[in-house]
């Protein structure tokens, strides 16, 4: 196991950051398992904490499986070669789509009335998550940031998979992790505690960074 639980990877993550300290960043959480992760790094720091959401569009009985990832502000990614190999007919892509945007929507409403959102024009933007798999959440919530005006956008988790990093980096996103394991795996499989994080979590974090702010 490389970490406890979330905020120790979050302590981790957040050594790994400090060369961005005086860059005028905004740390942003994937809700909802990477905001405690966000929410050290932000301590850390001294930056402010917010939210990216985005939703990964799961194939059709296998869910777990990223075909793609929605975010805020009409913003999504597909995996053409994912979507090809799973045999998923453009009406069910369609399908989960427009179910995902609905639980993306209700999210938003319910965290920007906690939060509104930080702007990122001309700033850094690190997008943190607690872990990346194939990279698609990940990459829906980097569209999302740019969209925004971050001038400079790094993608931030404990642990990546080594696949992951490099189509982000092709794609021109900063990857900045505490570990690279080969084989992979899943994401919990690097935590020894590795639980549901619930909306009320998220909110209390959200809270409580922008209490401390003012």
């Amino acid at each position: 196991m490389l970490f406890r639980d979330r905020a120790d990877a979050g302590r981790q993550l957040a050594a790994r950051l400090e060369h961005l300290r005086a860059q005028e960043a905004v740390v942003l959480g994937l809700p909802r398992g990477g905001v405690p992760v966000a929410a050290q790094v932000a301590a850390a720091l001294a930056a402010p904490l917010d939210v990216v959401v985005v939703r990964k569009l799961g194939v059709p009985g296998h869910r777990e499986l990223a075909m793609g990832a929605i975010g805020e502000d009409g913003a999504a990614v597909h995996s053409p070669d994912v979507v090809r190999r799973a045999g998923v007919a453009p009406a069910a892509l369609e399908e989960v789509e427009a179910r995902e945007r609905a639980e993306l929507d209700r999210r938003v409403r319910r965290l920007r009335a906690v939060a509104p959102r930080l702007p990122l024009a001309g700033r850094t933007a690190i997008v943190v998550d607690d872990g990346v798999a194939t990279g698609a959440t990940a990459r829906a919530a980097c569209a999302v940031v740019r969209a925004l005006g971050a001038v400079r956008v790094v993608l931030a988790a404990p642990v990546c998979a080594t696949d992951a990093v490099r189509r982000l980096t092709a794609e021109g996103v900063e990857v900045v992790s505490v570990a690279t394991p080969r084989p992979f795996g899943a994401v919990s499989a690097h935590y020894a505690h590795f639980g549901q994080v619930p909306d009320e979590e998220v909110v209390a974090l959200l809270r409580a960074a922008r209490q401390e702010a003012e």
